[in-house]
């Protein structure tokens, strides 16, 4: 067996630290990024607010709800989109979706 080289191990040792450090403030780094980028995510647009109730045809029923800057649109179980106005809430315009 060789003899171990004192100055290797001091050496070895700083180089241990030195990754142990670099390894503690990368994970604060990345725990500061995601707290700051994810804390403020919420609505871009705090005015747009749901409708109260949406009248949809006789026969229909929602699997989707999706909305816009003046619309919203409700997606219906008989494949067909159905864009209301946000303001009056009367149907502007129906979309069929043709599955082929």
């Amino acid at each position: 067996m060789q003899p171990v080289d004192p100055a290797m191990v001091k050496y070895l040792r700083v180089l241990v630290t030195a990754l142990t450090a670099t390894m503690i403030i990368g994970f604060i780094i990345i725990t500061a990024l995601f707290v700051t980028r994810f804390a403020g995510s919420g609505p871009v647009d705090a005015d747009v607010t749901l409708p109260v109730s949406i009248t949809l045809p006789d026969g229909t029923d929602a699997a989707a709800f999706t909305q816009g800057g003046d619309w919203y649109a409700v997606v219906t179980g008989d494949d067909n989109i159905l864009i209301f106005d946000r303001t009056s809430g009367a149907l502007r315009q129906t979309i069929r979706i043709d599955l082929e």
